[in-house]
């Protein structure tokens, strides 16, 4: 596999690409579903493409709980099935597809019965960890243990003494899904896939009732190609319905969103060596950590307004806080929270009660000749439904097929990333970075390190820390620019980084250092770095303003007040 880079002219080469030559599967939607199905299609030998109407993961994908998980809730619910999935592609992604990017988190379950509910809930954790050994790849993790009321404050001592009577700890583990998801696009375009962002479905194309391929317009450069192709797949998940509409028919099941906001506060807030996990009359809440921080989330509530900013209002914040404050000693405030992100899950949601229950499992349809939907699911399972979702249309393809071969492929930065992990400390030698530095860059590119570590050697500025986000090396944001697909400086500050939601001043400060670094790559002059400057100022103010609104409709329409995407 060539190492794929994914700049300014590799977009505009696989746009004319995909325009020159008939595809075998074009893909539509670049969140995880549609970045594992190209991927999934590519590594079967066939010709594919993938187009997203904003950038990789703009959507559910940047905004989960990031976690990567088997679902401990479901087994309640007795989803045996779902669970035992989830557990195998947890085991995968740790020891095989991805280990440099998804890793092992603890969590705390607090007991409030003496007695039922050791046996109740103890009985659960040892099933999943039972379920996790079974699928012949969970023997990576920690088993779960049992812990008296002083042993569990001991390892949590930001927990009320009352708000438990002993605990559970267990693992599961966690990712940045955006970084994940853009991992996943760089991989199968190693694989040969042509990808493209900021380029935007405005129909499909179509012989008869067969669907052909869709029209794309190149919301950068603003011209439009037809891109043909024996099959269609529909990955586009809370925009599920509105692509469908493109083609004038009503699909099989209908995509419902949901709203789940999280926040994040920095790590000295709650004294803690575990992530939590609490119930609530709903759900449960995570407590869950993130470097220098905590994420906590999320909320359950249905969305009907701007699928693109979903917006979190008063209201969700305070419900979030007054849940987590209910167990930990030190009570959070607003003024404690950094960052604040609203994502929207896509649940399936049939034509009666009866079928609603598929929320969380996943579907995929033929609802047209030529067009594959898939759709629902968890971000957990992406592979699962990308490779259905690539079976049910390499069934309309008049050639034989190779069979899914990703449980096999490991993503890029994985191969050699252990060896480079155990040699972190002669990196920091050899580089004049500390091993921390070296830590955090393997953390998030593995082998793909060696590529950053380039940059620097060319440049020994871009081996400094942004201002205000000192976590984030200057070379990380030329990076995302010139091999990552980032074209604007939203896509670096939210989701190539997290600077936008682990900053108190939510990325504004460094705003103007990373709009200069990306300047020379993507060929902006003076004007459109002003541009993008105050496009980000603009969009944090309104995230802000929206904030302090009492309920969804006053929120969407405070954050609404923030165009969506910058001029040129």
């Amino acid at each position: 596999m060539r190492t794929a880079t994914l700049g300014p002219a590799e977009r505009a080469a696989a746009l004319t690409a995909m325009a020159e030559r008939e595809l075998d599967v074009l893909v539509v939607g670049a969140g995880v579903v549609g970045a594992g199905t190209v991927l999934d299609a590519a590594t079967r030998g066939l010709l594919t493409g993938l187009v997203e109407a904003r950038d990789w993961a703009s959507g559910t994908s940047s905004r989960s709980s990031k976690l990567i998980h088997g679902g401990l809730r479901y087994l309640e619910m007795l989803d045996f099935a779902l669970v035992r999935e989830a557990l195998k592609e947890r085991g995968l992604l740790l020891e095989r597809l991805a280990p440099h990017l998804v890793k092992p988190v603890p969590f705390l379950y607090p007991l409030q019965h003496k007695g039922w509910e050791r046996l109740y809930a103890g009985s659960g954790v040892a099933l999943y960890d039972a379920m996790s050994v079974s699928s012949g790849h969970g023997r990576g993790l920690p088993v779960h243990r049992h812990l008296s009321r002083r042993r569990a404050l001991r390892v949590a001592p930001a927990l009320k003494k009352d708000a438990l009577v002993g605990a559970l700890q267990y693992y599961d583990a966690q990712m940045d899904d955006a970084r994940y998801v853009a991992t996943l696009v760089r991989t199968a375009a190693g694989y040969g896939a042509h990808v493209a962002n900021r380029a935007r479905v405005t129909g499909f194309l179509r012989e008869g009732e067969r669907v052909v391929g869709a029209r794309v317009q190149d919301v950068e450069g603003g011209g439009e190609y037809e891109v043909r192709a024996k099959q269609v797949v529909n990955a586009t998940g809370v925009w599920t319905d509105d692509t469908q509409a493109l083609i004038g028919e009503r699909g099989q099941f209908h995509v419902r969103a949901s709203k789940g906001i999280h926040l994040v506060v920095p790590k000295d807030r709650i004294h803690s060596s575990t992530g939590l996990i609490l119930r609530t009359e709903k759900s449960v809440l995570f407590v869950i950590p993130w470097g220098r921080h905590w994420i906590i989330g999320t909320t359950d509530t249905d969305w009907d307004l701007d699928k693109a900013h979903p917006a979190a209002s008063s209201a969700d914040i305070d419900y979030l806080l007054e849940h987590v404050n209910s167990v930990l000693n030190t009570p959070l405030g607003r003024d404690d929270v950094e960052g604040v992100y609203a994502g929207l899950r896509p649940l399936l949601a049939g034509e009666s009660d009866a079928t609603s229950k598929l929320s969380r499992e996943h579907t995929v349809a033929h609802p047209a000749p030529g067009l594959v939907v898939v759709a629902g699911g968890k971000y957990t399972t992406y592979r699962v439904m990308a490779k259905d979702a690539v079976d049910e249309a390499v069934h309309a393809l008049d050639q034989r097929v190779a069979d899914c071969v990703t449980e096999d492929i490991p993503l890029l930065g994985a191969e050699g990333y252990r060896a480079l992990w155990n040699a972190r400390a002669r990196i920091a030698a050899r580089t004049g970075l500390h091993v921390v530095r070296v830590e955090h860059l393997l953390n998030r590119y593995g082998s793909m390190t060696e590529e950053l570590l380039e940059l620097v050697r060319g440049d020994s500025s871009l081996g400094e820390p942004l201002a205000g986000a000192e976590d984030y090396l200057r070379a990380e944001v030329v990076y995302a620019a010139s091999h990552e697909g980032a074209r604007h400086l939203d896509d670096v500050l939210t989701r190539r980084t997290r600077i936008s939601i682990e900053t108190f001043d939510r990325g504004t400060r460094c705003a103007r250092e990373c709009a200069d670094l990306m300047a020379p790559v993507l060929g902006w002059d003076t004007d459109q770095v002003e541009r993008e400057v105050e496009h980000y100022r603009k969009r944090v103010e309104a995230e802000r303003e929206s904030q302090r609104q009492p309920d969804d409709q006053t929120a969407d329409a405070a954050r609404l007040g923030a165009p969506d995407i910058v001029p040129r």
